[in-house]
């Protein structure tokens, strides 16, 4: 018996349910955990199922449920759990997000495989190298950033990457890089923005005596800092931190919310609707 995780997204009608039990009926299934949401504002209707087949692969499962929904234009995905998504992780200099994400992977609380880091700078090469994974060192200039991006999509398409990670990567990626990888990549930075952009985000929240500092994790649009959020995580503080102490929390919350995005996204917990995300917890 296998267990396979499948994501539903149609426009909202009656009937989507029962001919989803029929699919997975055909494909001797058993439904062990199902959440749904109907959303008022697109009409569109979202489920994640978690389902138990003897059949031997995602695809034949797939085809039954496909021929089951052919009437509800089904944007349909099923996945083996055991499968895990294969995340790409990007960084800078800042260590403290990709630190925290090796951890949780090899500790197993983050189901995914990491075939390889790259980073525009070879600061963190020994760290990485040191958990057994591959580094690659793309140095990024206003001259050579497309052909970064080129290598970085040919490395994207040679491991089968599902999805990226921005880990305090200090880069903007470019509008065609945002399409090609639409709704697969997940950046984190401050949730002050728009407020306090630029250098030293924490230093001018000081100045203005902000008692609420926190992280947002979102995928990567063309629209700097604004596409879907998936996770954001906040702490209060008070006129007696520091710039340095809201330094050190807000490292803290960009942590766990990236961290949170990220099991969250490759669990297929996370549908997108237009630039919003329905998002169902475990």
């Amino acid at each position: 018996m296998q267990r396979y995780v499948m994501t539903l997204r149609c426009p909202d009608q009656p009937g989507i349910i029962r001919a989803f039990a029929e699919g997975v009926v055909n494909a001797s299934g058993n439904i062990v955990d199902n959440k749904q949401f109907s959303d008022p504002d697109s009409g569109t209707f979202c489920m994640r199922t978690e389902v138990d087949s003897p059949l031997g692969s995602a695809e034949e499962v797939e085809q039954h449920l496909l021929a089951a929904l052919a009437g509800f234009s089904p944007s349909l995905t099923v996945r083996r759990e055991s499968a895990h998504r294969k995340m790409l992780v990007m960084v800078s200099k800042f260590d403290h997000c990709l630190v925290d994400l090796l951890y949780r992977h090899e500790t197993g609380e983050l189901p995914v495989e990491i075939p390889l880091v790259v980073s525009n700078h070879e600061d963190l090469r020994g760290l990485v190298e040191h958990h057994g994974i591959p580094f690659v060192h793309l140095p990024v200039t206003k001259e050579t950033k497309a052909d970064a991006e080129a290598a970085l999509l040919d490395l994207v398409e040679k491991h089968e990457i599902d999805f990226v990670v921005l880990a305090r990567y200090m880069q903007v990626l470019s509008d065609d890089l945002c399409r090609a990888l639409e709704g697969r990549v997940i950046n984190i930075h401050h949730s002050f923005l728009p407020g306090f952009k630029g250098a030293k985000p924490y230093h001018q929240a000081y100045a203005r005596g902000v008692k609420l500092i926190g992280a947002t994790a979102h995928y990567v649009t063309a629209d700097l800092d604004e596409g879907p959020i998936i996770e954001q995580e906040v702490t209060r503080v008070t006129h007696a931190a520091s710039p340095e102490a809201l330094v050190a929390l807000g490292r803290d919350t960009e942590r766990l919310a990236l961290s949170r995005a990220v099991r969250q996204h490759a669990e297929d917990r996370v549908l997108l609707i237009g630039s919003r995300t329905v998002v169902f917890s475990a």
